[in-house]
């Protein structure tokens, strides 16, 4: 005998956090060409003027622009989703390196804090018995009070019965 399978609840709120980056992989292609050719042609100046040792340190400044750039790329696949159902409040955080990190709250005890008005150093947390999560340390100030507030009105609705 087949139980049926439980239809999950319709999420009231769900946002996915993505870290922004502002340069496209295009863009970065473009750029290394550009800084490869200049310290290509100041290395070459200086090896035809005897001073060949510059040309290695030329190679050394891109590979480390390369690498600083592949490492904030790297950061960039960080994702954070919230998701607010009938029963629960999920936090959903992939690392990077692809590690999953779950958090349940129940929605009705759930405290959001952040600083109005926001500044640099404004963290989003999200509290209840005794458990606290920071969320969205990625985010620009403004795009977390963005996140916090919408939150909170999907809160009070969730909170909010419905009389019929």
């Amino acid at each position: 005998m087949d139980l049926p399978k439980k239809k999950p609840d319709p999420f009231l709120f769900d946002v996915v956090l993505r870290p922004h980056r502002s340069l496209s992989p295009l863009g970065f292609l473009i750029l290394m060409l550009i800084i490869s050719s200049i310290c290509f042609t100041a290395g070459l100046f200086f090896l035809l003027q005897g001073a060949w040792p510059v040309m290695g340190f030329f190679g050394l400044d891109v590979l480390a622009i390369y690498i600083a750039f592949r490492l904030n790329y790297r950061t960039g696949r960080a994702i954070e989703t919230l998701q607010l159902s009938d029963s629960e409040l999920l936090i959903t955080r992939i690392n990077p390196s692809g590690t999953k990190h779950r958090w349940a709250f129940h929605p009705y005890w759930l405290q959001i804090h952040m600083d109005n008005p926001p500044e640099p150093s404004s963290k989003l947390t999200l509290s209840s018995h005794g458990q606290s999560l920071t969320i969205g340390s990625f985010l620009t100030p403004d795009e977390r009070a963005e996140v916090a507030t919408a939150l909170r009105k999907a809160l009070a609705s969730w909170r909010t019965p419905v009389n019929i």
